[in-house]
């Protein structure tokens, strides 16, 4: 199977990648590199630079690669950013998702992957959420996702494509980008690294689920490869995909603050990273949420499989020898 993979040079992307070359398939990739990289990519995965606004750059890239399916992971994806420019996230999350869409029925695409967010379309939970929880996002990104869910209702139904629609919770691991408003590990690593504290918001009583980033690329994988007799053409079939173990900002900063105490003594380095700080509150943050996955066993086989602790000690490393080569 040939499988486009949009986003593909950034952090989750770029994991989805590795995971269908592993199993042998053929990927290409549509990335814009505003916030991913080349080097996420093996040289011989053919990479397009360009927006996917752009309709006839999508096109372009379709008619070239000819995919028989799309994995869809390139978004806007920052909560703070849409609530300051909703027309912005609306361009990316929504016109962008519609172009992949259309140039993929032109190409005859059977199955479609798209990443949605669990993380936003619940709105506060205090239990995990599971599929059936009404939907109630708040922020200008949960409402995009949302809708960007039911075109892909549409154009499965309008087109008899399989679609899947991923809710993920919150994604971390090695590749996130620590830079402006990243997934917090990466930057609570980026800045504990550099021997800086990190700056929690608020009171840093924000519960949320941690799903590491290989975790979610396998789940990628799945919904792309699965013959389940659940999926079927012309329905749209969305997944949680997460642990349902929640773990608030200020507990996450310590677990991360002694994972890197521990790598930087390991290295011989007697420095301690220092207390973290508080500022403000953003906006459009939700107190509370967990996604229950157990759909996601039961149609695709798929659980978590790295525990929160081995997570960010392996993401620890992973910014740490980046740091080494001055990266």
């Amino acid at each position: 199977m040939k499988v486009l993979v949009t986003g593909g040079a950034g952090f989750i992307g770029s994991h989805v990648v590795d995971a269908l070359l592993a199993a042998g398939h053929m990927v290409a990739v549509l990335d814009d590199l505003s916030s991913g990289s080349p080097a996420n990519l093996p040289a011989a995965v053919p990479l397009h630079v360009g927006d996917i606004v752009d309709a006839a750059t999508v096109r372009r890239v379709f008619d070239a690669e000819r995919p028989d399916a799309v994995c869809h992971q390139a978004a806007q994806m920052s909560v703070s950013r849409s609530v300051r420019e909703p027309l912005f996230d609306a361009q990316v999350n929504c016109i962008g998702l519609i172009n992949v869409l259309d140039a993929a029925v032109s190409q005859g695409c059977k199955r479609f992957v798209f990443a949605s967010s669990g993380g936003v379309l619940y709105g506060d939970v205090t239990a995990p959420a599971p599929e059936t929880t009404p939907a109630d996002p708040i922020s200008p990104y949960g409402i995009t996702k949302w809708l960007g869910e039911r075109y892909l209702r549409f154009y499965a139904a309008e087109h008899g494509i399989t679609a899947l629609a991923l809710r993920y919770s919150n994604v971390y691991g090695p590749r996130q980008n620590p830079h402006g408003e990243a997934g917090v590990v990466a930057i609570f690593c980026r800045r504990l690294l550099a021997g800086e504290p990190a700056s929690i918001n608020g009171d840093g009583r924000y519960l949320r689920d941690y799903v590491y980033g290989p975790d979610v690329a396998r789940a990628n994988l799945l919904a792309l490869a699965s013959s389940a007799a659940t999926l079927r053409p012309g329905t749209l079939t969305s997944l949680n995909i997460g642990t349902g173990v929640g773990t608030d900002v200020v507990t996450l900063e310590a677990a991360l603050r002694e994972s890197v105490a521990e790598l930087l003594a390991r290295r011989g380095s007697p420095t301690r990273p220092p207390l973290p700080v508080h500022g403000p509150a953003r906006p459009g943050d939700l107190r509370s949420s967990l996604v229950d996955a157990s759909l996601a066993g039961t149609v695709l086989g798929w659980r978590a499989e790295v525990p929160l602790l081995a997570g960010i000690a392996q993401t620890a490393d992973w910014f740490a020898d980046r740091a080494a080569r001055g990266g």
